[in-house]
């Protein structure tokens, strides 16, 4: 049941997160954007939370979004966290440029609501509190993207833009990005009061978490090692997702890990154009420590920093290295479960030499350096005489492919084609958001056209669809031009 708001001002708010003190968080006024004007306004979210469309096209909500205007009943805030960065301790960080409105009520369940660019808050450590058109559009279009392919991940719900101009490597334009999620906590929280011996409000913090977003761990014979479990095996998980489509996240900071398990704070982020294994998508990145191929490793340590920072509220040492094992026994079954997916085989139908299928594939796209989604979204027809030719036309090396392709073939052929090439449609997106459809989108956006930010948002939301009724709709889907590999994204994207 749709829960129908008022296209007035909603009232339904509240914001559990500031309940536990100034310990966790500071208020913070929203800073005004001069001149605001809409961007983008998502649609399909806004039905979702239950707001009236009406309303999120007043002039209220403008004002709202853009920071211009605080709603009643909300207790706007910034949020103080820690963490380690590219491996290191960093210290104490926080909400940087992003304030917490408060918590809306919706059909499925509570929603806290950010503007991410809304100015400087006591955490913004020497930036200026605000964000760039660019990484708005970035940011809005990908979690967007995450959410239509399956994939946790915090969403957003609208842009507002303004002429205020903002220094990065050049002169940009300002943005805010209004994003939702359940729970904006990651592992830095917990490292924050941990690493300062604030074992009280680590408890508090604890115990929040478990109540709101892990009830189930409350009866536990061990409550908190329970959750570094339940967060494990949660991260597993969103770590197959990541690897089985291809998307390189590129700056994956204890800060930037979700307790919740979901994608969030996009950045340098992208998906794989051909498939390299050792990719690495963020240009600060220098050592590569978050290539393609150490996401997964990567997540597990963070993990351990996690288990780290639960240990004062954890028995013993054993009980945390065993709920952190939970992540080696899930990420792998959970990765090979979607790529046996990816290769139309069924899950009761699984065969032991169906790992070492999976395993020469990846091996062979890598080899070969095929386009990583054009090659899974053409195998959904490889049964047909026609797929198997578009499938072919991808490799260069005919002997390989055929070598690889005679043996998966006679292992396609004893599962019910018309069931495997259903699983393959709903595996194997046609698209994705490639760096230079966002860069499109983008340079557009700069001279006030938001056609294109409209079209990727209709087409992200639905990836697994034809949609043949867009003009041009091939285009989205085809392979990257080759001024695509001079594009270069960084922390500052």
């Amino acid at each position: 049941m749709t829960l129908q708001m008022p296209s007035t001002t909603p009232q339904i708010w509240r914001n559990r997160f500031a309940r536990l003190g100034s310990d966790f968080s500071t208020p913070q006024p929203v800073r005004p954007l001069n001149a605001p004007y809409w961007v983008s306004r998502n649609a399909a979210l806004t039905r979702e939370l239950g707001l009236d469309a009406s309303w999120l096209a007043s002039q209220e909500a403008l004002e709202t979004f853009a920071g211009n205007r605080v709603l009643p009943g909300t207790e706007p805030l910034a949020s103080v966290y820690s963490g380690h960065q590219f491996g290191q301790w960093a210290g104490q960080l926080g909400d940087g440029r992003t304030t917490l409105l408060g918590e809306l009520q919706t059909p499925q369940g509570g929603m806290e609501l950010q503007l991410k660019g809304a100015g400087l808050t006591p955490y913004s450590r020497g930036g200026d509190g605000r964000a760039v058109l660019r990484s708005s559009i970035r940011e809005y279009l990908c979690s967007e993207a995450m959410h239509g392919l399956g994939i946790p991940t915090t969403r957003a719900l609208c842009i507002t833009g303004s002429d205020d101009r903002v220094r990065r490597e050049e002169i940009e334009t300002a943005a805010v990005v209004a994003r939702t999620s359940p729970s904006f906590i990651r592992f830095g929280h917990f490292e924050h009061f941990s690493h300062s011996n604030q074992h009280a409000q680590l408890t508090t913090l604890a115990d929040f978490v478990i109540e709101q977003h892990y009830p189930a761990c409350r009866d536990a014979a061990q409550p908190y090692a329970a959750l570094l479990q339940a967060v494990s095996e949660r991260t597993a998980e969103l770590m197959a997702a990541w690897q089985a489509v291809g998307f390189c996240h590129g700056v994956m900071n204890t800060d930037n890990m979700s307790i919740l398990g979901l994608t969030i704070d996009y950045g340098p982020f992208q998906f794989l154009d051909t498939f390299d294994p050792g990719h690495i998508c963020n240009h600060s990145d220098n050592q590569g420590r978050y290539a393609y191929n150490k996401q997964p490793n990567v997540a597990y340590w963070n993990l351990f920093c996690l288990g780290q920072a639960l240990l004062p509220l954890i028995d013993n040492q054993e009980h945390a290295l065993a709920a952190l094992e939970s992540y080696k026994r899930v990420f792998p079954k959970a990765l090979e479960n979607r790529l046996r997916a990816k290769l139309g085989l069924a899950d009761d139908a699984a065969q032991n030499d169906d790992k070492a299928l999976i395993e020469t594939t990846l091996k062979l796209l890598a080899a070969q350096q095929i386009d990583h989604t054009i090659f899974w979204r053409r195998l959904c027809d490889f049964s047909t005489p026609a797929g198997h030719e578009s499938v072919r036309d991808l490799f260069l090396d005919r002997a390989a492919f055929e070598a690889w392709a005679s043996p998966y073939a006679a292992r396609l052929a004893q599962q019910d084609l018309r069931a495997s090439t259903a699983l393959m449609r709903r595996s194997n997106p046609k698209f994705v958001l490639r760096n230079h459809l966002g860069e499109q989108a983008i340079r557009a956006a700069g001279v006030q056209d938001y056609s294109e930010v409209e079209t990727l948002l209709h087409v992200l939301q639905t990836p697994f669809d034809e949609h043949e009724e867009i003009d041009g709709h091939q285009a989205l889907a085809d392979f990257p031009p080759d001024w695509a590999a001079g594009i270069e994204i960084s922390c500052s994207s």
